[in-house]
């Protein structure tokens, strides 16, 4: 007879968000004379900007046709994306990011839980806490945290790093030593950032011990300080150590479009393995690729962006 995977089970109740989010509709049914302002999930408020609305328009007229015409995307997403993310999110802010160190996706969230996927399940993972909850439910799902406290919400095997007023929000370096670090800058929950000599320490303390971080910048359009990086490869060091997320949810609206891309480096590797064959294999596996017609939306507002 069929099993069914048991670190399921080990998952307590639903989704976070999904359950913030029946306890927020019951309540609005309840109270309908009440404003609810929602500081759970980070969804966008404002229509699509008139030129993603005309490139859109644009790619699907081009669907339409039989001479611009597209079927399944490349891989890696198409080569005018890639090109534009390297010029304009990497290579302007000094950053050596090549298009095929680039893969395109239907969002960072897909990537955050699918990318422990090409890590063996022997790993110890280290968290932020308080913590986008999509890191811990897929190393809990693949069988790498251990037993649960229902008590003290925890997991026997992931270290914990706390975010408290006491530190000002920033993760210390950890007293025990993990394999996979996942950091988030801005930060999902708290909103806080750390600075290109914070982030340094991360990326020096990752090559010391053979760690690997995977660095979540999908809110990374709100940085403002010039001392605060918008990537982690601004840092020496970080192309042997670091994995980058990024969304286009968040600077350009798209939670109902879906896009977002992984950033692997060719230098990352463990041992002689390389983690950007790795995910290029798992991604040509497993991913069809993104849509062509949100794919040029993007692409027209980096032209915008590098113009504005």
């Amino acid at each position: 007879m069929f099993k069914v995977n048991e670190n399921y089970l080990k998952l307590p109740g639903s989704y976070l968000f999904s359950t913030v989010g029946k306890k927020q509709r019951a309540y609005q049914e309840a109270h309908p004379d009440k404003k609810v302002i929602r500081l759970s999930i980070g969804d966008v408020t404002q229509p699509l900007v008139p030129a993603i609305i005309e490139a859109l328009h644009k790619a699907v007229d081009e669907m339409g046709h039989a001479e611009t015409f597209r079927g399944y995307a490349p891989d890696l997403g198409y080569e005018f994306l890639r090109n534009a993310i390297a010029d304009n999110d990497y290579k302007a802010r000094g950053c050596q990011i090549s298009a095929d160190e680039i893969f395109v996706s239907d969002g960072a969230k897909c990537d955050s839980g699918n990318i422990q996927e090409i890590f063996g399940l022997d790993n110890r993972i280290a968290v932020c806490d308080p913590v986008y909850p999509v890191y811990v439910d897929t190393n809990v799902m693949a069988g790498r945290t251990g037993t649960y406290d229902p008590v003290r919400e925890t997991w026997s095997d992931v270290i914990y790093m706390p975010c408290t007023a006491d530190n000002n929000f920033a993760p210390e370096l950890p007293k025990e030593t993990p394999d996979i670090i996942y950091l988030c800058f801005p930060n999902n929950p708290t909103g806080s950032t750390i600075t290109k000599a914070q982030l340094q320490e991360w990326v020096d303390y990752a090559n010391k011990t053979g760690a690997v971080i995977i660095y979540d910048a999908a809110y990374e359009a709100y940085i403002s300080e010039a001392d605060v990086p918008h990537s982690i490869y601004e840092c020496e060091g970080a192309r042997t150590c670091a994995i980058e997320l990024r969304s286009f949810s968040k600077n350009a609206g798209f939670t109902g479009v879906r896009l977002g891309f992984t950033v692997i480096p060719k230098e990352l590797k463990s041992g002689d393995v390389s983690l950007h064959s790795l995910w290029a294999r798992r991604h040509g596996t497993k991913y069809n690729g993104a849509p062509y017609i949100v794919q040029p939306a993007r692409q027209y507002t980096h032209r915008r962006e590098r113009h504005s």
